[in-house]
């Protein structure tokens, strides 16, 4: 039987042209770790939250993620606290269409009037008049998708925001929204360990979408030592398995920006070293097979 041929390393793009025009370093910076336990109040002192973005944006991040349900609301205000005004390479990207009664309710919320409202304070809280990507939270079945994506696309009209995103949704969802407006990003859960959306980034690609896989690191099990299986490509390159896994992502596929969130400097530049990190065939091959059948 003659063997399966190995994944083969691509050429590295470093940046990605978001919506074909605004180039971002493609692996950014997510916000959620800057709150605390169910992304709910602060994690911990405000000042550090602060360092923690303005350095990731001294360290090359242009692309931060966030959204106005982290706090809820107190990831956007840290956000404006850290870094604006807003250098004009930084693409600030948030979310709206979930509300939070607490740290473990969350509910879908996609009516236009709700919609409006939360983009408009995420306008406040950013203290910015246009939002580079407003992105769908989660599209709400009690409301057709239409209704949702008009609403988002009138306020791109108004120039409230740039581009429009979308998170967690199937490939023949994204194929529906691609017909009713134009749509830059896309959220999916995406990791070494998590391919369920892979239709979804081929959809991407086809349509040079970016998408922005959330839990990257399987929310810390590919850090740990239950991922015993990255110890030997990571060896190979003298780095942790959590910039291994990174380091995956941008060889996966050139639409892939990751945004990795963490609430400690160090852990940031750890993240943010992934970048130089070079794989070889052997090692696509032995990371592809860490994935479930």
């Amino acid at each position: 039987m003659p063997s399966m041929p190995q994944p083969q390393p691509q050429p590295l793009d470093d940046t990605f042209l978001l919506g074909g025009e605004v180039p971002v370093r493609r692996l950014g910076y997510g916000t959620a770790q800057l709150t605390g336990p169910g992304y709910w109040g602060p994690r911990g002192e405000r000042e550090d939250a602060v360092a923690v973005l303005r350095a990731a944006v001294e360290q090359g991040v242009t692309l931060v993620d966030t959204a106005d349900n982290y706090g809820p609301g107190l990831a956007e205000e840290l956000v404006a606290e850290a870094l604006h005004p807003y250098r004009d390479e930084l693409v600030i990207a948030t979310k709206g269409g979930v509300v939070r009664t607490s740290d473990d309710s969350w509910h879908v919320a996609g009516r236009p009037e709700e919609l409006r409202a939360m983009c408009e304070a995420s306008l406040r809280r950013l203290r910015t008049d246009r939002i580079d990507l407003y992105q769908l939270h989660r599209l709400d079945p009690e409301v057709p998708m239409a209704d949702q994506l008009g609403t988002l696309d009138a306020l791109r009209q108004e120039g409230k925001i740039r581009y429009i995103g979308l998170d967690t949704l199937t490939a023949d969802q994204l194929e529906q929204a691609l017909s009713l407006t134009g749509i830059a990003s896309v959220q999916n859960r995406f990791n070494l360990l998590d391919r369920s959306s892979d239709a979804v980034l081929k959809v991407c690609e086809a349509h040079g979408l970016a998408f922005l896989p959330w839990f990257p690191l399987a929310n810390g099990a590919l850090t740990g030592d239950s991922a015993a299986a990255l110890a030997a490509v990571a060896d190979r390159h003298g780095a942790t398995r959590g910039q291994i896994a990174l380091a995956w992502l941008l060889h996966r596929s050139p639409v892939l920006c990751p945004t990795p969130g963490t609430g400690s400097t160090v852990h940031l530049a750890e993240n943010l070293e992934a970048r130089e990190i070079r794989l070889s065939a052997e090692d696509l091959s032995s990371l592809e097979a860490l994935a479930p059948a």
